[in-house]
């Protein structure tokens, strides 16, 4: 019996060690040598600081800027508290809060639809991503604020545009935070046209 608990916490030390401390570092030390970009949170860096990441969502709430998806992470994007609400479809509390979020588009740009994903939130709450269709909706408020023409906001959306990976996974895509660094490169707010 003696012999038998010996080995168990030897062994249990042992793989402690190996599978918990040497292969992750191993792995990590592996990842940041091969894929540095994608093993570090493929941070966006400017001026030498960090201001975002490709795969992390982050709020973007001025007028002049496409807004995110939104998040039921925590109080928002916050990677601590990931998870989307777990509210089923028919609950009433989802039901009121698109409707209130969709009424509230709507007078941005009456007339047209609102796409599903900019009044629901992600299944992480932490998505970088809108549709193009949610892109396009918000076009109008995005030009109109940074004193642009439509199309020219249009072809940044494009540009900004991932199709689906592989061509049959997923759906079309854009990554907000890119879009609207590319948005400030063009136009910073600042230089805007006041109406």
């Amino acid at each position: 019996m003696k012999k038998n608990l010996v080995t168990a916490v030897l062994m249990t030390f042992a793989t402690t060690i190996l599978l918990g401390v040497a292969y992750p570092l191993v792995v990590t030390a592996i990842a940041t040598v091969l894929f540095p970009a994608n093993a570090n949170g493929q941070l966006i860096q400017r001026d030498g600081k960090p201001i975002g990441s490709r795969i992390i969502g982050q709020a973007f709430t001025g007028p002049g800027y496409f807004h995110s998806r939104q998040s039921a992470a925590g109080s928002g994007y916050d990677a601590a508290n990931s998870g989307g609400t777990n509210l089923g479809p028919t609950n009433q509390k989802l039901i009121d809060r698109v409707r209130q979020n969709a009424a509230s588009l709507q007078s941005e740009n009456a007339g047209k639809s609102v796409p599903a994903d900019l009044v629901t939130t992600s299944a992480s709450g932490l998505d970088p991503h809108i549709s193009p269709a949610s892109a396009e909706f918000q076009v109008p408020r995005v030009s109109r604020e940074r004193g642009m023409r439509a199309d020219e906001v249009q072809e940044l959306v494009a540009k900004h545009t991932a199709d689906r990976q592989l061509g049959f996974l997923g759906e079309p895509r854009v990554n907000v935070l890119e879009l609207n660094l590319d948005l400030d490169s063009k136009r910073p707010l600042q230089e805007t046209v006041v109406k």
